[in-house]
């Protein structure tokens, strides 16, 4: 191949030119994203089992004690502050960091399957909180009465940590991190991590273990503010790094070497871009269990609207994360009303059959 071949631009740029620039379409699904996300905020907030309406709550708020300050009960004030909204804020969190993560995890290792779980994060987390729920009445008795109720998300969130420092003394060497590698020692250690587990789950007795299933299958019942100040911080300190992260990210899909010589610094942006999904994933397993297909239908469904654009596709992902989990948390609690359905259950059957798509489509076997 001649010299002036390798380095002519024109072919790149006419197939940037025959697809189309997106970047009109990104932004106007940003604003029709908080446009949904705003209303979704608004119907969650004056729905349910109180009779207080959207109108009686805005008119709570913006009177207090004045003449207005009667409008809710105190039981209705207390559902919709306590109960409500912490809810609103925790399953807004967790959606946002489960999408963008599973969107970071994408371009890191430049497939469309990837997920946040890949690592052996959420495994991780998981078997922290198996660990206070089984032992927290015997051998742990004396710690989970000194955290309270900060004891399943610290524990959570400490076998996630632990997962992923593991992880990186595993596919680290000479301060390089093999994607390959790490691909391997994630799902081993995920193995490892469904092993002990199990081990616990063998000795948990039948309050525990409807508490294990429960957790497992994910679920916003418990949100509390307590848990919104336990876990936002370290989410919302992962959301904000991940766009500092985006040009690394638009790099590295053509690839490590290619990404080298467009001056990136590729061990930084996959050191940075691990930390960020190990936060992100571990704290919200922390505190709403096992919610999955979150990370691999919205970044996936986003990038065939507006493009792979990592600057766009991380709020993007952001914001279709947070309704996602709003729908679904309705869903979960109009189906079996009063009762609640797991948050986990209808995500599945939302990202089941997309992730089967998603295969068949790979494979040539849909012409969509």
């Amino acid at each position: 191949m001649a010299l002036g071949e390798q380095t002519d631009p024109a072919p790149a740029g006419r197939l940037i030119n025959a697809e189309g620039d997106r970047t009109t379409r990104a932004r106007i699904a940003i604003l029709l994203l908080v446009g949904l996300y705003c209303v979704l905020c608004a119907i969650s907030l004056g729905s349910g089992a109180s009779d207080a309406s959207l109108w009686d709550v805005v008119h709570d708020w913006l009177r207090p004690g004045g003449a207005g300050a009667d409008v809710l009960s105190q039981r209705d004030r207390v559902i919709i502050q306590d109960i409500r909204l912490p809810r609103i804020v925790l399953g807004s969190l967790v959606g946002a960091a489960l999408a963008v993560s599973g969107a970071v995890m994408q371009g890191l290792f430049r497939n469309p399957l990837a997920d946040p779980g890949i690592v052996g994060v959420a495994s991780g987390a998981g078997l922290g909180a198996i660990t206070v729920i089984v032992l927290g009445g015997t051998v742990l008795g004396p710690v989970v009465g000194l955290l309270g109720i900060y004891a399943l998300p610290l524990a959570a969130f400490c076998g996630g940590l632990a997962t992923t420092m593991l992880l990186y003394r595993v596919a680290t060497r000479r301060g390089q991190t093999s994607i390959a590698t790490m691909l391997l020692a994630g799902i081993a250690l995920a193995a490892m991590a469904g092993a002990f587990s199990g081990v616990l789950v063998y000795l948990a007795d039948d309050q525990q273990l409807r508490d294990l299933t429960f957790w497992g299958l994910g679920s916003l019942a418990g949100s509390t503010w307590s848990k919104i100040w336990a876990a936002g911080p370290i989410i919302a300190a992962a959301l904000l790094a991940t766009p500092f992260l985006a040009r690394g990210l638009d790099g590295m899909v053509l690839g490590e070497a290619a990404a080298n010589h467009l001056g990136i610094p590729v061990q930084r942006v996959k050191n940075a871009a691990i930390v960020a999904v190990a936060a992100a994933t571990g704290a919200s397993v922390a505190v709403a269990g096992g919610i999955g297909f979150i990370g691999i239908v919205v970044p996936h469904l986003l990038r065939l609207t507006i493009g792979p654009e990592h600057r766009y596709l991380l709020p993007a992902s952001a914001l279709l994360g947070a309704c996602l989990l709003l729908v679904a948390d309705a869903i979960s609690r109009m189906v079996v009303a009063p009762a609640e359905l797991p948050i986990g259950i209808v995500t599945a059957a939302i990202g089941a059959p997309f992730f089967l798509w998603i295969l068949l489509r790979q494979r040539g076997l849909l012409d969509l």
